[in-house]
């Protein structure tokens, strides 16, 4: 994941496998990857195999001695361990461990807060953070159970923050107002984000989101596509071989060559993992949301993973959580060519074999896209006389005008709609 960096933090992972997990190797894997995407250097990793986590420690006793020598040795700086751990489980593990503890989702949430760029992703990922503090607040600090504010004469009156008010209690509530600001925020956004998608819907041009898990290759084909087909081919976005590497969700019009009558919107959406933090989900779910909307999902695999079909699960599984698991889609295997298959691309059954990076596959990704979401859809001219402005109307409303022209006659429109329109409003089609 590049060079180790000089000043990173020195890190300890820490895994309980407790065989009901399909690949623990690969979890540990991950977690690896994902340290070092937060910056971190992993200067060690260490395992318990044990049936059952332990409800306070998470590992067994004897472990936490095992994994507190070893820290020493590494010189770790912080312990991270491969899932979410419990309020309890934090707090027991710092004081035994007598080092900052984090967990998998603690992790997810450090990574996001570094790549967070827009206004929408820094109140999401803000608001995704302080949900994940707030039931931890026991024990983060030693000074949080202190009394706040006794004075007056005798010594016994309370200030006004409130009779035997807690430190830990003013906090939890200056978090809880701050993640009632965010949310009002975050709907502000959310408004503006649906309006925009209203227009969007107006045009009734179709709607194509990237979805997959993370570095699998979305932003590269949004790219490669926005290059060759895109109404701006400057409007790229960032594209890096990381985790996470963006998290704000980009729309680019594409318009097909010569065929200027399908164009259709593509949608670069978040990245999904393995055990992605509920309450980031939840933070994340108006810009994830993009992808319910969509007519066609494009789901990027990266098919020179491994454990790509366990990636593909983890993506099956976001999109049934985020409502969207009904909706078509077309699979692309991308970096195939780093599994040296020969003659990309290749088109099979709603799949294609193809190497983004190069733009090897592009041209037929495009035509794969335009034969889905244009299958049932028909060119056709209309001539309607003026006192039939009610099938105008639905035209406009229910398909793609293209050119509309006023004549002695009537309104002469070229459309592109939907075969029952067409057969509906038969009398009315210019032959």
């Amino acid at each position: 994941m590049g060079e180790e960096r000089i000043d990173a933090v020195k890190v300890l992972l820490v895994g309980l496998d407790t065989g009901r997990e399909q690949d623990f190797e690969h979890s540990m894997e991950e977690l690896k990857s994902l340290a070092e995407a937060a910056g971190k250097q992993v200067t060690g990793i260490i395992v318990q195999h044990m049936a059952t986590m332990n409800q306070a420690l998470y590992i067994g006793v004897g472990k936490v001695a095992e994994v507190k020598e070893y820290a020493v040795q590494c010189e770790a700086e912080e312990v991270i361990f491969d899932n979410s751990l419990s309020p309890s489980q934090v707090r027991n593990l710092g004081r035994e461990l007598e080092l900052p503890v984090l967990d998998r989702t603690n992790l997810i949430l450090d990574i996001f807060a570094i790549r967070a760029r827009t206004k929408e992703a820094k109140l999401q990922v803000e608001t995704a953070r302080l949900q994940y503090i707030l039931p931890r607040l026991v024990g983060m600090r030693e000074n949080l159970s202190r009394q706040g504010g006794t004075g007056g004469k005798g010594g016994g009156t309370l200030s006004n923050k409130g009779a035997g008010e807690t430190k830990l209690e003013l906090d939890r509530r200056k978090i809880e107002h701050r993640i009632s600001e965010l949310k009002k925020e975050l709907e502000a956004v959310s408004r503006n984000r649906e309006t925009m998608r209203r227009q969007r819907n107006k045009s009734r041009i179709p709607k194509v989101a990237l979805v997959g898990y993370t570095n699998a290759g979305k932003s590269t084909i949004l790219n490669r596509m926005v290059e060759l087909y895109g109404e701006n081919s400057n409007k790229t976005v960032l594209e890096q071989d990381m985790l996470f590497a963006t998290l704000e969700t980009s729309v680019r019009c594409m318009r097909s060559e010569g065929r200027e009558s399908r164009p259709f919107f593509l949608v670069d959406t978040v990245g999904f993992i393995n055990k992605l933090p509920h309450n980031l989900v939840k933070a994340f779910r108006s810009t994830l949301e993009e992808v319910k909307y969509a007519d066609l999902l494009i789901q990027v695999v990266d098919f020179s993973d491994e454990h790509h079909r366990q990636h593909m699960d983890v993506t099956a599984d976001t999109l049934k959580e985020l409502g969207a698991g009904h909706i078509p889609q077309i699979i692309v295997y991308n970096k195939a060519d780093l599994c040296h298959m020969e003659g990309l691309p290749k088109v099979k059954d709603g799949r294609i074999y193809m190497a983004a990076a190069s733009g090897t596959g592009v041209k037929e990704l495009r035509e794969m896209i335009l034969d889905t979401v244009y299958a049932e859809c028909v060119e056709k001219e209309v001539l309607v006389p003026y006192d039939k402005g009610n099938i105008i109307s639905y035209f406009m409303e229910n398909a793609m005008v293209l050119e509309q022209e006023y004549r002695e006659d009537g309104v002469r429109i070229r459309v592109n709609c939907h075969k029952s329109d067409a057969e509906k409003y038969a009398d009315y089609m210019v032959v």
